[in-house]
């Protein structure tokens, strides 16, 4: 796993979001970006992670981000999991891992003694295209303040 860390360039890419409108990362390469990467829609860790985020959304805002949520779900997966709890910020549906293998969240994990390849909870803070801060740590009830606190 070649995890993008703090300095690191964020290399282009282009997927679709839950609704299918092809988004390239130029369209970001300008701002502030919270790019959060969770391993399954509708799970109870990515739900409660994604609602803090909702829940925190003004805040987040209000310091110039714009967030970004990713997973290898399908478009249709997404666009329940983001219609089901009023997302207000757009879901990658990032099928064929060209987002997760560009930011290096791809990788070996354990769970109840298994161990098998998946996405690794992670945020990055993205400014001018460039990594300016990684959370390897996620509360997922408390996300929007990890991020905050040290924005």
């Amino acid at each position: 796993m070649n995890t993008l860390k703090a300095g690191d360039q964020v290399p282009n890419f282009t997927t679709t979001d839950q609704d299918g409108n092809v988004i390239n990362w130029s369209d970001y390469s300008d701002k502030k970006v919270v790019v959060f990467f969770y391993p399954k829609a509708s799970t109870p860790g990515c739900t409660a992670e994604a609602c803090n985020l909702r829940d925190n959304y003004t805040a987040l805002q209000e310091q110039g981000y714009a967030i970004l949520g990713v997973s290898a779900d399908s478009e249709k997966r997404q666009a329940n999991f983001k219609s089901k709890y009023e997302f207000p910020f757009p879901l990658l549906a990032d099928e064929d891992k060209k987002v997760i293998n560009a930011f290096g969240v791809w990788g070996p994990k354990k769970f109840m003694g298994k161990e098998y390849d998946g996405i690794h909870r992670m945020t990055f803070l993205v400014e001018n295209g460039t990594v300016t801060r990684v959370i390897d740590k996620v509360k997922t009830k408390d996300h929007a303040a990890q991020i905050l606190t040290e924005a």
